[in-house]
């Protein structure tokens, strides 16, 4: 399976459930308390982040994608920091504010990367509080691909077969990640998101594959699903729908820190895909892909778009390497977003030589990274007449990008590279030889949109053209 990254920009998510804030206070511990037999933590460091469906959202947010958050806070400061921090990322907030009940509110005490304590702040939700909720959900049903259901089992998603029916009257996707052995109450929902420890509490021990397939299956059409996401923690993901083929997805993660958030990731990056319209199985092979990055963090975190993107070019070979115009160009997006300076040569590089290798090992130390740009075979026949090249576009790509200073190698098929540097708009135009900066094609157009141009001197009795004529001589 070849994994894009889709345009998240166009998506719109709708998330509803419980919505709560995280609280963490970190410290050192060196000494255990005279009172009591517990490390004393000398607090030194304080962090507020959203959780529940919140964290939920600021995921959706962190990806590109369009999010509204409908659900219940506290009249409390607890709520008032939740929103100040949904609404600085971009999340559009819906909030019913209780004046007698506090924003669900979890603190954890960690030191040295490991929790220590959990103190809950927290009132469960009556029917009569979430109400309202079903008239605001109807009032944005029209504006979104997806409606998120992210059930904490706090009361939010007390009438959730309602919500389900609003959503599906409307269209619209509904994705459940559930609570609880009763999953009856999510009846006519798209999609469930069970782990699998919830998926055994429902239909019972799977001592086998086969077993959880059948099972799986049965509950699909038990509850009316058109899809079924167990996630399986170190065995990945199955995804099961009814009359098709089961898909395994392993686990991706290298290193588990803290598994906090990991649902919500799943259930947010499986949204915002679905919403930009991806195909369930990619949607669900990019939700895989997040969970591997939110395990190696600590504590609830947002996996942002460019993590992302980051990710499925390291799975599919675009961090170096031989690349397309497309995948260069979100490539060079990603190396820019993480600051990195690029630089630019170009040429046939019909025959490697050690002239070739040294101007690049030179040309890298200008920046943090080298994309080097060849002509194609017809361009270098146009150029250098019907005897060349020696070598073929593809051998020649293959040995450019084996040199260690080169991290992307393009081809063009043009006689010179105006266009792609136009598309691409390196931070600096290398070229190697004798001539001014002036004579470098393509100078004018790197100059416009403010980047450099440098000329490095190539070594003495190397060129490509005295190699094949002295081979020719002998």
């Amino acid at each position: 399976m070849r994994l894009n990254i889709p345009r998240f920009d166009t998506a719109q998510v709708l998330v509803m459930g419980d919505i709560m804030l995280d609280r963490y206070w970190y410290g050192g511990t060196e000494r255990v308390s005279p009172e009591a037999p517990v490390p004393v933590v000398k607090v030194g460091q304080t962090e507020d982040r959203p959780g529940g469906a919140a964290n939920v959202a600021l995921n959706i947010a962190a990806l590109g994608a369009g999010i509204s958050l409908l659900g219940t806070i506290g009249d409390d400061d607890a709520g008032r920091t939740l929103q100040d921090i949904l609404q600085s990322a971009g999340v559009h907030c819906q909030f019913q504010q209780l004046n007698n009940k506090p924003t669900t509110t979890k603190l954890r005490v960690v030191s040295r990367n490991q929790q220590l304590l959990r103190m809950d702040f927290e009132e469960a939700l009556t029917a009569e509080d979430s109400l309202s909720l079903l008239a605001e959900q109807k009032k944005l049903l029209p504006h979104v691909g997806v409606v998120v259901l992210s059930d904490y089992g706090k009361g939010a998603l007390g009438d959730v077969q309602a919500l389900i029916q609003n959503a599906k009257n409307a269209n619209v996707t509904v994705l459940v990640d559930p609570k609880g052995t009763d999953f009856q109450r999510y009846k006519g929902a798209t999609l469930l998101t069970p782990n699998y420890q919830e998926f055994e509490a429902v239909v019972g021990p799977c001592r086998d594959e086969k077993t959880l397939i059948e099972k799986g299956q049965r509950l699909l059409q038990d509850l009316s699903l058109n899809a079924l996401l167990i996630t399986r923690g170190e065995m990945g993901m199955t995804l099961l729908r009814p009359n098709q083929v089961e898909l395994h997805l392993p686990a991706r993660a290298r290193e588990v820190y803290d598994v906090t958030g990991a649902g919500d990731t799943v259930i947010s990056t499986l949204a915002s895909a679905l919403a930009a319209g991806e195909p369930l199985p990619d949607a669900v092979a990019l939700a895989n892909l997040a969970a591997a990055i939110v395990v190696g963090k600590l504590g609830t975190a947002a996996i942002s778009g460019p993590e992302l993107r980051r990710v499925v070019q390291a799975e599919q070979g675009v961090e170096r390497g031989v690349v397309s115009l497309e995948q260069l160009l979100i490539a060079v997006e990603e190396a820019r977003a993480n600051g990195e300076k690029i630089v630019m040569t170009n040429g046939c590089f019909d025959i490697i030589h050690a002239g070739h290798v040294g101007y690049l090992e030179e040309a890298k130390t200008l920046g943090d990274r080298l994309v080097v740009a060849i002509n194609d075979d017809d361009s270098v026949r146009r150029l250098k007449g019907s005897g060349r090249p020696i070598n073929p576009v593809d051998r020649r790509m293959a040995v450019l990008a084996g040199l260690e200073a080169v991290d992307w190698v393009v081809s063009f098929n043009d006689d010179t590279p105006k266009h792609l540097l136009r598309e691409l708009k390196p931070d600096m135009l290398v070229k190697g030889g004798d001539y001014s900066v002036d004579q470098v094609v393509g100078a004018e157009i790197v100059k416009e949109y403010g980047g450099e141009v440098a000329v490095l001197t190539l070594l003495d009795d190397c060129s490509t053209t005295a190699i094949v004529e002295k081979i020719q001589q002998e």
